[in-house]
């Protein structure tokens, strides 16, 4: 798995991170864009999360879709064009349809997958390899929709250190991902001061980050949960991205 791609796995993970509650924490036609740092001052590119309600072989979905590319300077010598789209039950949150389409420096990679809870498992379409494969899937999020399953979860009464779960399924494999619970934080912004939550997810090491527990992302403490920040410590450099635009949100979003 390419660097790029990790990290916007990781930050597009974040954005649904959290509760439900008494209200909504998102509705159709909210829109997010980012903007993506290297070494705290190099613009590196931009992140757009959208969610829309739409109907889906009779069924009442929302389709999320994820978009990343580089810009400026670190476009002229690495390349990103990525999409994610997921279309997923409005009432439990379970994937019905997952689609990939990325290119990171030449690195490709195309591929749909259709979940059938009937059969249980996932059929995933590769067409870049030109290969068809179908595993066994029991309740597992794909990279989006795990996004909005987790925000449904109720964390008012999280505890400094305590980690949330989840199964992601992608490449054809199901991934164990945790996220850290590190303690909340009174945020400046560009829209002014934002009373945030900290979270820490458990990445490995090695590869592309420094150690296991790099990255360090802030979501906003309201309504909305929505993440407003994410800094990563990688092998050389950093990455920060910040939250420059919005729309659309459920619930008033909560600046000081």
């Amino acid at each position: 798995m390419k660097k790029y791609n990790i990290i916007l796995l990781l930050f597009f993970i974040t954005i649904s991170l959290f509760s439900q509650e008494e209200k909504p924490a998102f509705k159709g036609g909210e829109w997010l864009r980012y903007k993506m740092s290297y070494s705290g001052f190099l613009r590196a590119g931009t992140a757009v999360l959208e969610v829309e309600e739409t109907d889906l072989n009779g069924k009442k979905v929302f389709h999320t879709k994820g978009s990343g590319w580089t810009s400026g300077m670190i476009k002229w010598f690495f390349k990103v064009d990525d999409v994610y789209e997921s279309y997923f039950d409005k009432n439990v949150v379970k994937p019905y349809l997952f689609k990939r389409k990325i290119d990171e420096g030449g690195y490709k990679k195309h591929t749909i997958t259709k979940f059938n809870y009937n059969l249980g498992n996932a059929y995933v379409q590769d067409f870049i390899k030109q290969k068809d494969t179908t595993v066994n899937v029991l309740n597992a999020q794909d990279m989006l929709s795990a996004f909005y399953y987790l925000r449904n979860q109720d964390v008012k009464d999280m505890k400094k250190g305590e980690e949330i779960a989840i199964d992601i399924f992608m490449d054809s494999q199901i991934y164990p991902f945790k996220l850290r619970f590190l303690g909340k934080e009174v945020l400046k912004t560009t829209f002014g001061k934002v009373n945030t939550l900290i979270f820490r997810p458990l990445v490995q090491s090695g590869r592309v980050f420094k150690a296991q527990e790099s990255v360090t992302i802030w979501i906003t403490d309201d309504a909305n949960k929505i993440p407003i920040k994410m800094s990563a410590s990688l092998s050389v450099g950093s990455l920060r991205a910040e939250l420059e635009e919005y729309k659309g949100l459920a619930n008033t979003f909560g600046v000081d």
